[in-house]
């Protein structure tokens, strides 16, 4: 056991844990932290706002499947992260933000730069910590890692007081925590998994529906036997795309607002909907009075409080979703249960009826349209590619058009809907896979709000790739006044706009432009084959419109068609 500053015992834990990166930005309560993290071999990425540093950390778990860990300052350092973390507790992903503090007897004397971020961050973290002891600094850093990445993941803040990361106290490695308040089920009920089993041999139009917890407890593989076994087609939420190959037979496109005709179809006449490792969120369901009428549901996912929340489930099954599923294709085997194409061919020809009646689809003319970017850069790429967003239409235009045949390769914003995450998200995706080519996919209003992490792209010599799809507009509120407001476009246009490459230059980054459709394929080209940071500015039609789009309170079936 051995003496050790606040500061040098931080960095024993995260070695302890395995940190290779942490993305921070300075400050004078936390410069103890920083001057600790100067003598370790932990990579720091310097980035340009805070909130950049929470999105990196995001992007990077996400890449990695593993913890990203910010490191900031107090007050206005800790609270530019709130974003980010808000982001990060919408999508279940497991960050770990190290916030500085004024010393413990400053506390609630309104110091300079003070702020109560545990009291801040409250809603929108899944745990937090004020740590006033340096004894204590040891075992709360080890619970902060261990809650951020076991049963359902999110993030968890540890604020830090001056004095704990100064002050001394006696160290030795911790084993793995134990915390007999939070008990994760992982293990699920095997009398519902009969349950469901049951079901499933007796359902005869079936859609397995995925979501976000496939991906994070590593369930791909296992999901695509069970859907490939029953000969079940398979759709997604946001969250969930690449859990189940984007190219396969059976795959019907995402779920939703704007989500394929066919996947919307397919929920409203299914018999059973098997959901696993969903929320059954609103941008989902639509009306939810209207969603899967006509079927039984299964649903999957180890957070309880997720289970029937939003809607009625048949067969509630708490448990981890790749242990789950491992369970059902066990019984499945056990019981030597057979489906034939033979007997699902009525329904998978209703659904390629759907499919071949409206189809994605768009007419490129004159001006660039965004889905023909998108398009592109998929056959460019060759689907191959890791994809972050920003928020808005060139979100949902990245989900329809770039077919994700793996898990964690595209990271969004989904619960929040964030806009400024993909730029930072990107750069902490490229940082966990340096190999990877690694493409935001761009707004011209979202790329705007953390743009200045272009410098943080530059200075780190990371690859990233920024695509923009310009239209001049705050695209999505856009089309919502055109379809509800008479076209009243009040507070969306954004004509007054920087030359994004001459932007991309000024950081010091590859900068390119296209306004011609001819122009698109050579522009994506030079950009994806460049060295270094580059932004590939597309003008495209300014008020082309994401299809299929199912309005506020209406049911799934009830889409507005391009």
């Amino acid at each position: 056991m051995k003496t050790l500053t606040g500061a040098q015992i931080i960095m024993a834990v995260l070695k302890e844990e395995c940190v290779e990166t942490i993305f921070g930005f300075p400050g004078g309560v936390i410069i103890d932290i920083f001057d600790e993290l100067a003598r370790t071999d932990i990579q720091h990425i310097l980035v340009r706002h805070e909130q950049g540093a929470a999105h990196a950390a995001d992007g990077y778990a996400r890449a990695k499947s593993s913890v990203g860990v910010c490191l900031v300052t107090s007050g206005p350092g800790a609270t530019n992260t709130v974003s980010g973390l808000a982001s990060a507790y919408m999508d279940s992903i497991p960050v770990v933000a190290l916030t500085g503090q004024v010393p413990t007897k400053l506390i609630g004397n309104d110091a300079f730069q003070e702020v109560d971020i545990v009291g801040i961050t409250r809603p929108c973290t899944k745990h937090n910590y004020l740590v006033k002891r340096t004894d204590d600094l040891a075992r709360v850093l080890k619970e902060a890692f261990h809650v951020a990445r076991s049963g359902r993941p999110g993030p968890v803040l540890v604020d830090l007081p001056k004095d704990v990361s100064q002050g001394k106290a006696r160290y030795k490695s911790l084993p793995k925590p134990r915390m007999p308040s939070y008990n994760p089920t992982y293990k699920p009920n095997v009398k519902q998994l009969q349950r469901a089993v049951e079901l499933v041999k007796r359902a005869k139009r079936p859609v397995v529906f995925s979501g976000g917890g496939v991906i994070l407890s590593g369930a791909s593989k296992e999901l695509t036997k069970f859907a490939k076994r029953l000969h079940a087609p398979v759709t997604a939420s946001l969250m969930g795309l690449g859990g189940f190959p984007g190219t396969d037979a059976l795959w019907l496109g995402m779920l939703g607002m704007h989500g394929t005709y066919r996947a919307n179809m397919a929920i409203e006449r299914c018999d059973l909907l098997i959901g696993i490792g969903v929320r059954f969120d609103d941008r989902v369901t639509g009306k939810v009075e209207a969603f899967a009428p006509n079927a039984k549901i299964i649903h999957v996912d180890i957070d309880p409080t997720s289970i029937s929340k939003n809607i009625p489930v048949t067969v509630p099954i708490v448990g981890d979703c790749r242990a789950s599923l491992r369970e059902i294709n066990g019984l499945l085997d056990d019981e030597k249960v057979r489906f034939s194409k033979k007997s699902r061919k009525p329904w998978l020809d209703q659904i390629e009826k759907w499919k071949s009646t409206q189809p994605l689809r768009y007419e490129q003319g004159d001006a660039i349209k965004p889905q023909y970017v998108i398009e592109k850069l998929y056959e460019l790429t060759k689907g191959k590619a890791i994809i972050t967003t920003e928020v808005g239409q060139n979100q949902m235009w990245a989900a329809q058009y770039y077919h994700f045949d793996r898990p964690n390769c595209f990271i969004t914003s989904g619960g929040l809907g964030c806009m400024g995450f993909g730029l930072p998200a990107a750069i902490g995706a490229q940082v966990a896979c340096p190999d990877r080519l690694v493409v935001d996919v761009a707004g011209d209003g979202s790329i705007q709000m953390n743009i200045q992490e272009l410098a943080t792209a530059v200075q780190y010599n990371l690859p990233v790739k920024v695509v923009i799809l310009n239209n001049r507009y705050l695209g999505m509120v856009r089309q919502w006044q055109e379809l509800f407001y008479k076209k009243r476009y009040t507070a969306t246009d954004m004509e007054y706009a920087p030359d994004f490459a001459k932007l991309a230059e000024a950081y010091g980054a590859l900068g390119l432009k296209a306004t011609k459709p001819e122009e698109v394929v050579s522009v994506l080209k030079q950009g994806l084959k460049s060295p270094g940071p580059a932004i590939m500015d597309f003008w495209v039609a300014r008020e082309e419109g994401v299809y299929p789009m199912v309005p506020a309170g209406a049911g799934l079936s009830e889409m507005l068609l391009a």
